[in-house]
């Protein structure tokens, strides 16, 4: 008999995600949907087991296959979930799916279909909604053969199922037996959502996948790594608000960096670092409207800071919210017992100069591929720029929100650079207005200043900030910014510090957290994104052969479904959020890169 009350935890990397482009949801590979935030992607959790036990809240659908071996795919080019079982008894297949719906404002609905493919099977169904991150007592109840879901404050939600359903200790539960070609459905949506119990499920998935086979038919890229080109896009998609534009870090929260650990962060929210940078990786697959749609949020967020553009977060809810207070969730034990698990995330008041030039990077690639900027968004990136010029000579955080002492950090002074640079740009070539010499003769001042000043002529490389001696894996953005020769003989001293420091066998650190730093303790993994972006940089400094080989292992480190979390352990499982925006849109950047270079083709212009 299946032990549902007492199902432990799945590793990170046992999981595919489905979505619609307001919420999504993580399925393991036992067929348990484990973490599910309702009705939007940063709304409280409804199912959050994947950071405690089934009692915070979960959604288990399973055979009674104890030997059985397991298997996730998707239907191909979708994001429409398959978990499969196969054994000597029966092959099942459970369908999973969040319906991509014709109207923008309809609520998420869950669709769980069974199938027995051959032989036959009994079945297990435990629902258990625990709603506001299980801190709100859930009342479940039989209404017409469904069960209500109901929490004082909270959204109420119902199942409808082909099969009986019954509540027991506070959840729907239900057993069926099923032969071979049969099949079961379960419904989970709003209350009163009329799509819940309508028999629409036929209709829905073939909507869905009809969708997202037209979006992914968009993309240009058709090079050795289509697959998994594909469903980084698919992954990078599912992150994006279809609402209003924006693009997610990741879809969860509290999931440690390093076992055990404290860092546990909230990465349900729109950086406009990580967005900015997804905006280049759909602009190189050809999906201009994303880009476009991203703009038109970034606008907003723009025109609201327009009287004092140096506070622009760097972060936000995805509707524009600037305040996104932390709290830590103490009733949780966390992913494997890291703690503590928190929500919100205090870095939205942190101070970071790098955004100004991803922030420019965007505005300068759409612009140039989508949408031409309007007078009033030209007039606020002015002022935004000339901010620029005050402040990029002062101290900050960094990239990585380090929550220790600020300093002067060269990702920091570079990404000014780029922010001058992109504006000079752009100006000249729509014939904008611009104060060209003053931005020139800082742009001028900044270039001077990291060669000066984060050039290390006793270690013969660059340096993470200034007085340090330590390197930095956003170093190697250096050459994809275009600041520096990819060949240029102090970066490929800087390049080849980088592999004996940051390197372990193609996965790389962040910085070593020598003296903490960053503030906290202990250590973090391998950090995915970096990892691709040393593969990109090896592909441009004309080492090819060695590209090549890093990238095709850091494909065997993604999991099954072909999806990646933020950071590697020492031996390549998973760490951290997932599916993480920042290590897909990296990938996509190595493989179209890389993928020319082996092609022999003539690729854009590089330093």
């Amino acid at each position: 008999m299946v032990d549902l009350k007492n199902e432990p935890q799945s590793a990170i990397d046992a999981h595919g995600i489905i979505g619609d482009m307001r919420s999504a949801a993580l399925v393991n590979d036992k067929g348990s949907i484990d973490f599910f935030c309702w009705p939007e992607f940063d709304s409280p959790s409804i199912f959050c087991s994947l950071l405690d036990t089934p009692e915070a809240g979960i959604f288990q659908l399973t055979p009674d296959l104890p030997n059985a071996r397991r298997e996730q795919i998707y239907l191909p080019d979708t994001n429409v979930l398959q978990t499969r079982w196969l054994s000597d008894e029966a092959v099942v297949e459970i369908t999973d799916l969040l319906a991509v719906s014709e109207e923008i404002d309809d609520l998420p609905l869950l669709i769980r279909r069974v199938r027995v493919v051959s032989g036959k099977a009994r079945f297990h169904l435990r629902c258990a909604v625990r709603h506001d991150y299980a801190r709100a007592p859930t009342r479940a109840s039989l209404d017409n053969g469904t069960v209500c879901f109901s929490a004082e404050g909270q959204p109420g939600l119902r199942l409808s199922g082909s099969h009986p359903l019954q509540v027991k200790d506070g959840a729907a539960v239900a057993s069926f037996a099923l032969d071979e070609e049969e099949s079961a459905e379960f419904v989970l949506g709003g209350q009163d959502d009329q799509r819940v119990d309508s028999g629409c499920t036929d209709l829905a998935l073939a909507h869905t996948v009809k969708f997202w086979r037209g979006w992914i038919a968009q993309s240009n890229y058709r090079g050795r790594w289509r697959e998994m080109v594909n469903r980084s896009a698919l992954a990078l998609k599912l992150l994006t608000s279809r609402k209003h534009g924006a693009i997610i870090a990741a879809a969860t929260f509290g999931l440690p960096e390093a076992p055990g650990g404290e860092r546990n962060w909230d990465y349900r929210y729109t950086w406009i670092r990580d967005a900015s940078f997804t905006v280049y990786a759909f602009m190189r697959l050809g999906f201009v409207e994303e880009a476009n749609s991203y703009m038109r949020w970034l606008r907003g967020r723009v025109s609201d800071c327009c009287a004092q553009p140096t506070r622009i977060n760097i972060l936000y809810g995805i509707d524009g919210r600037q305040e996104l207070p932390e709290t830590e969730l103490d009733h949780f034990k966390g992913h494997g017992g890291a703690r503590p698990v928190r929500i919100g995330n205090e870095a939205y008041d942190q101070v970071q100069l790098d955004i100004y030039g991803e922030l420019m990077d965007a505005v300068y690639l759409v612009n140039k591929y989508g949408e031409a900027i309007s007078h009033e968004g030209w007039k606020h990136t002015v002022e935004v720029v000339d901010q620029v010029c005050e402040i990029w000579n002062t101290q900050d955080v960094g990239i990585w929100e380090m929550r220790g002492e600020q300093h002067h950090f060269l990702h920091s002074r570079l990404m000014c650079w780029v922010a001058l640079d992109r504006a000079i740009r752009l100006a000249s070539k729509r014939s904008l207005p611009a104060p060209f010499a003053r931005w020139d003769q800082t742009r001028q001042a900044i270039y001077a200043d990291i060669w000066s000043n984060f050039w290390n002529e006793e270690r013969g490389h660059f340096v993470q900030y200034i007085g340090s001696t330590a390197l930095d894996g956003s170093m190697l953005l250096m050459p994809l910014v275009r600041f520096v020769a990819a060949t240029d003989p102090r970066w490929l001293s800087t390049l080849q510090a980088i592999q004996k420091n940051l390197v372990r066998d193609g996965m790389v650190y962040r910085y070593r957290n020598e003296g903490q730093i960053d503030g906290l303790q202990g250590t973090e993994g391998a950090f995915a994104a970096c990892s691709f972006w040393y593969v990109e940089c090896l592909a441009r400094a004309g080492q090819v052969e060695k590209a090549h080989l890093e990238f095709e292992q850091l494909l065997r480190y993604a999991n099954p479904l072909g999806l990646y979390a933020e950071e590697f352990d020492s031996q390549a499982r998973h760490l951290g959020n997932t599916p993480q925006a920042l290590s897909h849109l990296a990938l996509i950047s190595a493989a179209t890169f890389l993928d020319r270079k082996l092609s022999g083709q003539k690729t854009t212009w590089q330093p």
